[in-house]
């Protein structure tokens, strides 16, 4: 009172933190926010362990991946040098996997042909897909025939592929191999959990080869190196692109990627 008789302001306190009183909401929304951060910990510490798992099943079934590699080698080595020794030669089986590149565009293409490309996924120039060789495709490569060019890749082209270019279809959209997840969300109820399981079911011609390969986006090469022969729409044979290369697909999808 005095001081107000003197003319002074009244003299304030700052309140304690008991008497503060905190509104409800406040507290609400944080209790929901360190309840849903230790959610999210505990999601987290199930992912990295179910991650470690993986990772050892992976490790497992890659080197399983490479016994069976070498030792498909060593048999084929066997059976030429058997072969050789004995004075007959050796006819390697007939090829069941094909990759197939397109090589020409779209301008005066006959609507066969037209829907054979488009059941192969070649839609673009240099589009390439690996196909299963059985006796359908067959008589359609041999309609395509001027407009692809295909023959049998080896194991380092088929790696070198998934691995470069590798992008895979995700509800229609084109997305890239950046990790084993996106593998294993979409095709781990075939047991294809990593990018070695895709490349195994590839070059072996699995029994999920079809959901597999439908499962990988048509591989949108370059222009080899050095460019087309001057005659890229003749027969290999006769020294153009088009056609049957056979073993020399490995040389030419090389220079693509």
């Amino acid at each position: 009172m005095s001081d107000n008789v003197h003319g002074n302001k009244p003299r304030y306190s700052v309140p304690s933190v008991q008497e503060i009183c905190v509104p409800e909401t406040f507290l609400k929304k944080q209790k929901a926010h360190v309840k849903n951060e230790a959610n999210a910990a505990e999601i987290k510490a199930a992912e990295q362990k179910a991650r470690a798992v993986n990772r050892g099943i992976i490790i497992k079934k890659a080197e399983n991946y490479v016994r069976e590699y070498r030792q498909k080698e060593r048999d084929e080595i066997r059976l030429r040098r058997q072969a050789k020794s004995s004075g007959n030669v050796y006819v390697p089986a007939e090829p069941k996997l094909l990759f197939v590149v397109r090589i020409r565009g779209i301008n005066d293409v006959h609507p066969k042909v037209s829907k054979i490309l488009q059941l192969f996924r070649l839609l673009h120039l240099n589009n390439g897909v690996f196909v299963r060789l059985n006796k359908a495709t067959a008589n359609m490569l041999r309609v395509i025939e001027p407009y692809v060019t295909f023959g049998p890749p080896n194991l380092k082209t088929v790696r070198t592929l998934i691995y470069k270019r590798g992008f895979v279809n995700v509800d229609g959209q084109r997305i890239p191999i950046t990790d084993n997840d996106v593998i294993q969300n979409n095709l781990g109820k075939l047991d294809v959990i990593c990018i070695e399981d895709i490349i195994h079911e590839i070059y072996t011609v699995g029994d999920h080869f079809k959901e597999v390969n439908r499962f990988l986006w048509p591989f949108k090469l370059n222009n080899p190196t050095g460019a087309w022969s001057k005659r890229k729409f003749k027969h290999y044979c006769e020294g153009g692109d088009a056609g049957d290369r056979e073993a020399d697909i490995n040389r030419l999808v090389q220079s693509m990627i």
